[in-house]
């Protein structure tokens, strides 16, 4: 006789807390698999997923540090604007710098950044 998942769930809906922790442990140990494990292995992977079919981001500024020149110069340089709109981007931080960022464009610029200090973060 075979037993439907319907009825099991139906089965399951009755019982207790502890019985169904119980049942989830045997089930666990009989097929040796573990919830907790499949559970953050999907987050894990979704995560990857999102991050590989994202093909454009997002370039915030968050801080200039103390370099403020070299961190107006690159943004200057980067998005084609004139000295005084770029010293106000840059001093107007947090800001968002540009969005819609080829991967290889921000990751260059953000390095580019950080090295002369600023703190930046890509969404």
């Amino acid at each position: 006789m075979k037993i439907s998942n319907k009825e099991i769930l139906n089965k399951i809906s009755s019982m207790s807390l502890i019985e169904i922790v119980e049942l989830i442990d045997l089930i666990e140990k009989k097929f040796g698999i573990s919830s907790k494990n499949y559970e953050l292995n999907n987050i894990d992977n979704k995560n990857k997923i999102d991050k590989i079919k994202k093909k454009e981001f997002d370039l915030f500024l968050d801080s200039i540090g103390d370099n403020k020149i070299a961190v107006i110069k690159i943004i200057r340089n980067f998005l084609n604007l004139g000295l005084k709109e770029a010293k106000d981007l840059v001093e107007s931080f947090p800001v968002l710098i540009k969005n819609k960022i080829q991967k290889k464009d921000v990751d260059l610029l953000k390095k580019s950044l950080e090295e002369v200090g600023a703190k930046v973060t890509i969404k």
